[in-house]
């Protein structure tokens, strides 16, 4: 093979060593697939319970417009923490509290909403991807299942091997919600489960780890990422969206 030959494959091939390595530590190339509904949640600082959410939509020319919000929302009970994907890659770029399973923290990062939407209506119409909730569906938080951190119908799986799980038709927060794209591909034992955008308690009563908002709201979010065009989750403590707004192009 002629030098100059061997050096373009060469080339060819660190780009590619190169552009793996940044798909694992970048979040935008993990989970930002070209996206045209974007969902902003941003606390006061890692251990806030209370936050805000904005709705944003692509427009033509690839810049994100509001199109509601700020709306009152409240996260884990102890608040947000990195998604330890990011975590493990770079630590260095993402330091502060690390998600794990049973911590009561809302994970921090990028995530894609493609998983689906819920509640206990029978069907929602239009909807391809809506999972009405029954007595046999369940979220599986046992990490040594091997559902875990996936939605499950008891009656439909070969052998129900998991001690604990959310019965998700029983719990009144969860008629409608919005199923986050956290730890279910690839599923990380202990890395944290079960996490969603769904009806709230109160303005002062923080979550397992998902977020939750006022009735309205999460009914219109349900319905909304429903509509033609995939939906992205970004959650932030306010300094870290500062820090990452220009590299992960945000509004």
């Amino acid at each position: 093979m002629a030098p100059m030959r061997r050096c373009m494959v060469a080339a060819f091939i660190l780009l590619v060593v190169i552009g793996s390595a940044l798909s694992q530590v970048d979040p935008l190339a993990r989970a930002w697939g070209g996206e045209k509904k974007l969902i902003v949640v941003i606390t006061p600082g890692w251990n806030a319970v209370e936050g805000s959410l904005t709705r944003y939509e692509r427009s033509r020319n690839g810049s994100w417009h509001k199109i509601s919000g700020p709306t009152p929302v409240v996260v884990g009970r102890s608040g947000l923490a990195w998604d330890p994907r990011l975590a493990r890659a770079h630590s260095d770029l993402y330091p502060g509290p690390i998600k794990h399973e049973g911590d009561g923290r809302s994970p921090a990062g990028v995530f894609q909403l493609k998983r689906g939407t819920f509640g206990f209506a029978p069907s929602l119409p239009g909807s391809r991807i809506y999972i009405p909730l029954t007595p046999s569906i369940e979220c599986v938080d046992d990490p040594s299942s091997r559902y875990y951190a996936q939605i499950v119908n008891r009656q439909q799986v070969d052998r129900v091997d998991w001690n604990s799980s959310e019965k998700m038709r029983s719990i009144p927060q969860y008629r409608w919600g919005v199923v986050v794209n956290y730890n279910m591909d690839d599923a990380v034992p202990g890395d944290g489960s079960c996490v969603f955008l769904h009806q709230w308690s109160g303005s002062g009563s923080g979550t397992a780890g998902c977020t939750a908002m006022p009735a309205d709201d999460i009914e219109a979010i349900v319905r909304w990422v429903n509509d033609d065009g995939r939906a992205v989750l970004v959650q932030l403590p306010q300094s870290e969206y500062q820090r990452l707004r220009s590299h992960w192009r945000l509004p």
